[in-house]
């Protein structure tokens, strides 16, 4: 019965992750798949997960429509589901976090639970309802898995107690300099959050993970970074959102300092290009452009390391 329901239900999909799916002759194949596994709330397993996680990564939209990712670390305990439709969040404000301004009450948000040490993840989008500066909840609009593909495995300690904030302040910008780039070109990891407003009127925010090789992004003598579009799951949330509303968010971890960089933009999809023969595995490529830049040294509390032999 329960199966017969998810069938009847009403396709997650919106027109530019249909348009993506149907460029690769996907879509009727994902029907099924999106209206069995895009659930309204959280199955057991991910109500379990998320609890167990030191950080996750946000996506949320500030008053000027730009789109920031962001992470955020805290001991574990400090995500809670207390029903399968909703989120506790406990989660001081920081000013220092443009993303931060994107997370008021009523304010639409896309989460990312991730744990690299065993490359499991989680996503889900909602609703933040806020009475507490230091907390919020996010009232579930859609919760679906994500499999292991292109994580990099690292485990993760704390270096301060989390509700200790960084001395050093945040560097704002608008181009790459020096350390931005050089984040850029090591990178084998890095976040990506994106929007769209369905016909409903609902806002819909996803964030994503993106991995590769390290220097798998390619930054130009513009300052434009291209991005390899590798195979994957064909839901095509973040290109099908690109597609509809052509705004990014892109957050670089740097793991052994704790240094973040955050950077909003405008992108570019490339779904036929000769350029693409030039990434290894690339099906498509994204061109982001950086209008705004945000690095925050020692703003993360936790250090990464590689596995043994790595």
């Amino acid at each position: 019965m329960l199966e017969q329901t998810r069938q009847d239900a009403t396709s997650p999909w919106h027109k530019g992750e249909l348009a993506m799916q149907r460029s690769v002759g996907v879509a009727e194949r994902m029907d099924g798949p999106g209206r069995n596994f895009v659930r309204k709330a959280m199955p057991e397993q991910h109500r379990a997960f998320f609890p167990m996680l030191p950080f996750v990564v946000l996506g949320a939209v500030d008053a000027k429509g730009d789109v920031w990712a962001t992470v955020r670390a805290e001991r574990p305990g400090f995500m809670v589901s207390p029903e399968p439709e909703i989120l506790d969040v406990r989660l001081p404000r920081d000013a220092a976090d443009p993303a931060d301004a994107g997370m008021e009450d009523g304010d639409a948000i896309g989460m990312l639970g991730i744990q690299l040490e065993t490359r499991r993840r989680n996503r889900l989008n909602g609703v933040i309802r806020r009475t507490d500066p230091g907390a919020f909840q996010v009232h579930v609009g859609q919760s679906f898995g994500n499999c292991p593909q292109y994580i990099q495995l690292r485990s993760s300690a704390f270096v301060r107690d989390p509700d200790v904030p960084t001395a050093m302040p945040p560097l704002h910008s608008g181009q790459l300099d020096d350390r931005a780039l050089g984040m850029i070109e090591s990178a084998d990891t890095f976040f990506v959050a994106s929007y769209v407003d369905r016909e409903n009127g609902e806002r819909q925010v996803d964030v994503s993970h993106r991995g590769g090789n390290a220097g798998f992004v390619r930054v130009g003598a513009d300052g434009v970074l291209t991005v390899p579009d590798f195979p994957g799951n064909r839901f095509f949330n973040t290109l099908g959102n690109f597609l509809v509303n052509p705004k990014a968010g892109l957050v670089f971890i740097d793991f052994e300092t704790g240094d973040l960089l955050q950077m909003t933009g405008r992108v570019e999809v490339l779904l036929d290009s000769p350029e693409v023969a030039s990434f290894q595995r690339a099906e498509r490529l994204w061109r982001f452009t950086p209008e705004e830049i945000v690095l925050r040294p020692d703003a993360l509390p936790l250090r990464w390391s590689l596995p043994p032999g790595l």
